[in-house]
């Protein structure tokens, strides 16, 4: 199997995760709020721990190689930042939408298949450069872009989960809801392809490593403002805490078993 198809089925699974979100909403009669709190704890500290500990060293060493390690060190930062800023842009040209608790308030319709409908474009917007940037992860280092794909899926999952919900009140249809959710992630590996189309003529460990950089500022963007908020919802701050330590050792631990 070649490294591009590899990237774009890894891409794929970490974006149609979506769709697990759908069948857990309307399999599961309770959402075990501790779990889910520990698993995006987990997430995010895969994440940050990767971000700065691989792909910033990655980046920093490539860079410094070519540029001297000072100057290298400036590029990396720079790129770093402009990930984060990227990622924060886009974060804010997504409109918010209302939560929805089923138990807590009588279904309007036409109201929650429009929130279910926006959730969906939203979730869609957000998750392209996240195609992107699992790809190109992929593409150069398969070793790193695993950890990745894992928690970028596991936090894929609530995401499902909320545009599913409103679409099945909405509708009476599970089937809807489902799809709703899957169709969410496909922009994952549709963010894979263009990538692929539009980076592989530019390709190399030069370009890789500012690009390693930039992912690194967008992972930690979405580690701070979508996966530890979510995970610290309903007093779970502990909880979160420990998902973040533990995702952070096991990221060490598979690094340290891939030198």
């Amino acid at each position: 199997m070649s490294n591009v198809t590899l990237a774009i089925i890894l891409t794929a699974l970490a974006g149609l995760s979506t769709g697990i979100g759908g069948l857990i909403a309307f399999f599961s009669k309770n959402t075990n709020k501790k779990f889910l709190a520990f698993t995006l704890g987990v997430s995010a500290g895969v994440m940050l721990y990767v971000s700065f500990m691989e792909l910033m060293a990655k980046a920093v060493a490539a860079l410094g190689e070519v540029y001297g390690a000072k100057t290298g060190t400036i590029y990396s930062v720079i790129w770093f930042f402009g990930g984060v800023f990227l990622a924060a842009v886009i974060d804010r040209l997504i409109p918010e939408t209302p939560g929805f608790d089923p138990s807590n308030q009588e279904p309007d319709k036409k109201s929650l298949m429009r929130t279910g409908v926006v959730t969906a474009l939203a979730l869609g917007i957000h998750n392209f450069p996240e195609g992107i940037a699992t790809f190109v992860s992929s593409l150069r280092s398969p070793e790193v872009a695993i950890p990745i794909v894992v928690a970028i899926a596991i936090h894929n999952i609530p995401e499902g989960i909320a545009v599913a919900v409103p679409v099945y009140f909405a509708t009476g249809s599970r089937k809807k809801g489902f799809l709703y959710s899957l169709f969410s992630g496909l922009t994952e590996p549709v963010g894979a392809i263009v990538g692929y189309l539009l980076l592989m003529p530019f390709i190399n460990d030069l370009t890789t490593a500012y690009v390693f950089a930039a992912v690194a500022g967008v992972m930690v963007f979405i580690s701070v403002d979508e996966l530890l908020p979510s995970a610290q919802a309903d007093n779970n701050t502990h909880l979160a805490v420990y998902g973040l330590v533990a995702g952070m050792a096991v990221m060490a631990v598979s690094l340290i078993g891939f030198m």
